[in-house]
């Protein structure tokens, strides 16, 4: 399926001097760049709350017994420092 595309100076040059490092072809460089870029994307829009929220939560577990009293305190304070 043909697609054009117009790109400014800058990006022409970046792509043909990217592809001559690379030895491969615009149009391969193209479409490698645009399915890991939709990849990366749709992964990221694909996650579900907890992934997004994985890196905030001890896999041990918090060892507080509060945890349900104090929950948002505790994940407020845990936000401030990331």
């Amino acid at each position: 399926m043909p697609v054009s595309v117009r790109l400014d100076e800058e990006t022409k040059h970046l792509l043909e001097k990217t592809a001559k490092i690379m030895a491969t072809t615009k149009t391969n460089l193209i479409k490698t760049s645009i399915r890991e870029y939709c990849a990366r994307m749709l992964g990221q829009y694909n996650k579900t709350p907890y992934d997004l929220l994985q890196d905030l939560v001890n896999e041990k577990g918090s060892g507080m017994g509060d945890l349900s009293i104090k929950g948002e305190e505790i994940l407020r304070k845990r936000w401030a420092r990331k």
